[in-house]
């Protein structure tokens, strides 16, 4: 661990993992709305949302999302990491109310770069609503070394 309680790139191994779970509210739907300008009517709107594929209200997809940010920046690598990419799936909904839990893994290490691919899942009750693979760039003491 670095002082910052976090993992630098020479600390991580394949398949270390780490999880941070959240339960998605009635404010940060809201919050997220005012936020990022998506005001699409399936998120705020339960009249309307009724009347959808989804029979009722959903979170924003990157809102269920960030949860994926709050485990890389939190727990693993942890503080100090820079998120460089990517890429999701979204395989169901995230409604007010349900618990978001983002699980990471180290799934490949890339030395020359110091680059890390995470595989990154989130579930609801044990379902998968999201997955797919984020690169990061951890801290790294090889790289605090050098510098003068």
């Amino acid at each position: 661990m670095n002082r910052l309680n976090g993992y630098d790139f020479e600390d991580l191994e394949i398949g270390m993992h780490a999880s941070f779970a959240k339960t998605v509210t009635e404010a940060d739907i809201v919050l997220f709305a005012a936020a990022s300008g998506d005001n699409n009517a399936v998120h705020i709107n339960e009249e309307f949302a009724r009347t959808t594929q989804f029979k009722g209200r959903i979170a924003h997809g990157m809102l269920s999302a960030s949860v994926i940010s709050a485990a890389i920046a939190g727990r693993l690598p942890g503080p100090g990491t820079v998120y460089l990419g990517q890429n999701l799936r979204f395989k169901a909904p995230v409604r007010p109310g349900d618990t978001v839990q983002a699980t990471v893994t180290v799934k490949e290490l890339s030395a020359e770069k110091k680059r890390v691919t995470l595989t990154t899942i989130c579930t609801v009750e044990g379902k998968v609503v999201i997955d797919g693979d984020a690169i990061v760039m951890p801290t790294s003491r090889q790289a605090r070394q050098a510098t003068p």
